[in-house]
């Protein structure tokens, strides 16, 4: 799914939570002084700042709430003045949240951008493969690992006088995002070869991690990503991996729904098939670790029964 296909616009109390934050872009002693500023895209990579810089920075995420489309996301003044006024903003790229972007070169800012699938090394990959980029980065716990490091890096520079918290915050959440590898390995064991269907590539690194086989018609995914027309064949297709038991579990995107993904649901529950919701950002109440944590355990626990 791809941000970047605006629709109706989010309200500005469900999409953009503004917390207040002075800054000089180009003076980084200022901005330590005033207190450091960071924008991220969504509250996903809004909780992995967090984790790294701590409480003393302020971290805007522009879409925040848990019970959005990120479809139907469209830019606004207020979220321009963020971006205008942050001392580093942090992306997902790969054409996912493409308005970050825009308003970086609306705006004067010289604040340093980090794009999640640029350190990724994600769309080399799938280009040297032939393959279409899974901009989904955020599932795949080596390129979160990445962000941490880069993260410590550049709020370092930015407040050379925080830069043992940010080191020490960076190591204590690389712990944890190894701690979530082992047990993605650990699950492996019964996860293997296990025929699992989706409604869009959102779990996909995750889905990799355990081995398990996307048994999905690449047609039908591709087109419920990109909001197009699934054909009756392809539809079909896909209806009948529940009913001929190809695969233990649907793992779809409970943010975005409509008629295709409404029948594939249909059938995977008629056919006993284990149900597992995913989303693009962040409930509430929970902080990057212990929400893909859960999600380990439910996508895993699905294809292991």
């Amino acid at each position: 799914m791809r941000i970047a296909r605006m629709g109706v616009a989010l309200t500005a109390a469900s999409t953009l939570l503004l917390l207040s934050a002075c800054g000089s872009d180009d003076d980084s002693a200022a901005a330590a002084e005033d207190g450091v500023s960071v924008v991220a895209s969504t509250n996903v990579y809004g909780a992995i700042v967090s984790a790294v810089a701590g409480d003393d920075v302020e971290v805007t995420a522009i879409i925040d709430d848990p019970s959005a489309d990120p479809h139907s996301y469209e830019a606004n003044t207020r979220t321009q003045l963020a971006i205008s006024e942050a001392d580093l903003i942090v992306e997902n790229g790969g054409g996912y949240d493409d308005f970050v972007d825009t308003m970086v070169s609306a705006s004067d800012t010289d604040a340093p951008v980090i794009n999640a699938v640029e350190l990724s090394g994600r769309e080399a990959e799938a280009e040297d493969a032939g393959e279409e980029l899974n901009e989904h980065v955020w599932y795949d716990l080596e390129t979160v690992e990445k962000l941490a490091d880069e993260l410590v890096t550049q709020l370092s520079e930015i407040d050379p006088d925080g830069a043992e918290t940010y080191e020490a915050n960076g190591a204590e959440f690389t712990e944890q995002l190894q701690a979530l590898v082992a047990a993605e390995q650990e699950a492996r064991a019964g996860t293997e070869g296990a025929g699992v269907a989706i409604t869009e590539p959102v779990p996909g690194y995750l889905l990799d991690a355990l081995g398990a086989e996307n048994r999905t018609p690449e047609e039908f995914s591709e087109a419920i990503e990109e909001g197009g027309d699934v054909s009756p064949a392809v539809l079909q297709e896909t209806l009948d991996l529940f009913s001929s038991g190809q695969v233990q579990a649907l793992v779809y995107n409970e943010q975005t729904t409509g008629a295709e993904t409404e029948q594939v649901l249909a059938a995977a529950e008629a056919a006993g098939v284990a149900v597992v919701p995913v989303t693009e950002t962040l409930p509430e109440g929970e902080d990057y670790v212990s929400w893909m944590q859960a999600n380990i355990d439910a996508v895993a626990g699905a294809l292991s029964a």
